[in-house]
Order: C-alpha cells, then structure tokens, then sequence
C-alpha cells in the first residue's frame, strides 16, 4: 500500500509526468520546470482538500485536520531513456537520486508557503504557542525531516506548514498507460508485444517511446537497442530493490513498487530480496515471481527465464509481451466484462469485481482495476 492512512483519513492522489521534465536535445533533466510543476501540484492537491465534497463527517473532519496528500509520478523509466541512463545501475541510481530530492524539497518548501499563505495544518496547531512549538518541533524532528535542509525544518518551526504529508508513488497503471508513458516508477515491462485483432491474428506493436528514438535515429537497430532500453525482466530483482530504496529516502508515505524475479526463484532468495528492502529503508515492497499465479497479466513469449546468473543480462534477447484479447468472451451475453462493481475482471476473466478498501478489485486475481477518489 503506497498510502497508509490513518483512521478516517482520505486518499488525495496526483502524480508528475516525469517524462515531461527531459531535455531531449541535451539529453538532461530540466530541473527548473521540474520544480515548478511540483510547486503547481501542491498547491492544486491542498484545493482539491477543500473542495472535496465529504460524506461523512469524521472523513471531512480528518482531511481538513492533517491536509494530507500524495503528490507521486509517472514516467520514470522514460525520463531515463531521454537521459540515455540505464534503470537501476549505479548512474542511473545518482540520478533518480537527485530528480526525487528536487521533488522533495520543492514541495516541502511550496507547503511551507502555502502554510504561510494560508495557515498551517490544523493538527498541528496547539491551543498555546507553547503547545505549538512543540508540535512543530517534534514535526521537525522526525526521521524523514531531519533530511531536509535545514532551512525548510527552520520555516517549519517558525511558520508551520500547509500538509502533513506531501509526497507517495502509486502505481498509477489507468493514467500512466492513458498518457503513453511508464507507469509509477516501474520500468517498461517490455517494449514491444502482440496485439489481437479481430481476425485473431496478433500484430507486434513497438511501444511509444522506441518508435520515437527510432524515428530520431533511423540507423538504429530495433532489434538492438541500447543499454537503457533495459526491461523489468532484464534487470536483476536486487536493482529493482535498490531503485526502490534510493527513491524511499525522499518519499514522507509509501511506495507501490514490484520487484520482478524470474521464473525459479527459490524462498530463501525471495526472503533475502525482502531483507534487501527493510535494510534499504523502504517502508514496504512487493515481490513478484514470474508464473507464480495461474494467470498473470503480462507474460513473456519467448522462452523461460534461467536462473544461471552467468548470463550478461545484455546479451538476453529482448522479450515480447502477449496482451491476449479473449474475443469469444467479450462477444458473450452471459457476462459483462469490466471494471465496475459486479463485472467480471478483464484481467482473468474470472472472477467478480467487488469494491475492497476503496477500489474496485478483482475477487481472483485482485487486481485494483478503479479507484474512487
């Protein structure tokens, strides 16, 4: 869960195209605009809390109190291509490093104005100034402040602050597909896959993002792309732990994060991933073993993942995924297939969607297919 709230708290999520912050002629990060689009964020997230219409009081009564929000991303993987730096080496670590620092400090330094602008969050207001300052410097000293610079923790104890909390990565799957870009902070599953058509023939689709560099580089192999084109089952499920940990260093909640690990994958090295993250300071983590489930969303058409760790991962071949369209179930009358209350899941096919914790889950394979925010 990306999110942990507290009793009656209330889910107020947005996310930065983080694909929109590369420079693709200097190959950079454009920091300014970064910041900027943080700061809009914010403040755009502390509005949508007083114009939220509550139906229930103690909802209305906590989220005006603590002005909690989760300002997350999306893109990720794709900023570091534009960046031609690879996902999850020791480069591209350094960089994900100071884009999430940025988003960090800019949106702890855009609440701390708008806590002067408009007053701090309630909860943290004292019936004394003494009582107060307490508050704002128990706030301050926290194992997440005491990373800020020093000057946002001295505003905070002078000015307070507009939100509790500022900042979580949600998968952020609908909006993230919806837009064309890599979803939350995960790498591209894949770069290209099969679609079905309605004649049942499957045809190879290149993701966005390839066909772009392609169409800028027309020399280049499509077969051979560079380094950073790097997918999720390339990467060994330790780099996809470390990307996690870099980035839960500047994250106030938590993170939506898979750890991807081959078909094979012993407990024992799913239980040491485990350690990898509560060592790394992540505050949670998922790790997911190819085939593990009778059905998957995403599977590899090629042949099975080995376990000799032998092989350059560089030298794999790049793997195809299958997005299979089930025509015969889509033209039944029996069922109807979709993400709403009483549908059958699009996902497996099996089993009924039910709302669970606020979003529209599946009862099979529990995938959160609708969240109402």
């Amino acid at each position: 869960m990306e999110q942990p709230l507290a009793p009656n708290s209330v889910c107020n999520l947005a996310a930065v195209n983080l694909a929109e912050m590369a420079d693709k002629e200097t190959k950079t990060v454009n920091f300014e605009k970064l910041k900027r689009t943080v700061e809009v964020g914010v403040r755009m997230q502390d509005n949508v809390i007083d114009a939220t219409p509550y139906f229930l009081e103690d909802n209305k009564r906590q989220a005006l109190g603590e002005r909690r929000v989760g300002l997350g991303v999306m893109g990720l993987h794709d900023l570091l291509i534009y960046c031609e730096t690879e996902y999850g080496s020791e480069e591209g670590n350094q960089l994900v490093d100071k884009v999430f620092e940025t988003i960090a400090t800019s949106a702890y330094r855009a609440s701390v104005e708008l806590g002067k602008e408009k007053g701090s969050f309630p909860f943290l207001q004292g019936g004394t100034e003494e009582e107060t300052n307490r508050l704002r410097k128990a706030f301050t000293n926290t194992g997440f402040m005491k990373k800020m610079p020093e000057d946002i923790r001295e505003s905070i104890l002078e000015n307070g602050i507009r939100n509790s909390h500022l900042l979580t990565v949600a998968p952020t799957g609908s909006t993230g597909t919806m837009v064309g870009v890599s979803t939350g902070l995960e790498p591209y599953f894949s770069f290209s896959y099969f679609r079905s058509g309605r004649l049942g023939k499957f045809i190879e689709v290149k993701a966005d993002i390839v066909q772009e560099y392609l169409d800028r580089n027309p020399d280049a192999d499509p077969e051979n792309l560079p380094n950073w084109f790097v997918s999720a089952m390339e990467l060994a499920p330790e780099a996809h732990a470390d990307v996690q940990c870099v980035i839960q260093r500047w994250i106030d909640s938590s993170i939506s994060k898979t750890v991807n690990a081959p078909k094979g994958y012993s407990v024992e090295q799913v239980e040491k991933v485990y350690e990898r993250l509560y060592k790394g300071g992540a505050k949670g983590g998922t790790v997911y073993v190819d085939g593990s489930r009778d059905s998957q969303v995403l599977t590899l058409k090629a042949e099975e993942n080995t376990m000799e760790e032998e092989i350059d991962k560089k030298e794999r071949q790049k793997q195809h995924v299958v997005l299979v369209d089930t025509i015969n179930e889509l033209r039944s009358t029996n069922v109807t297939i979709g993400s709403e209350v009483g549908n059958t899941c699009p996902v497996c096919r099996k089993g009924e969607v039910k709302e669970i914790g606020g979003c529209n889950t599946c009862t099979n394979c529990n995938a959160q297919l609708k969240c109402g925010l």
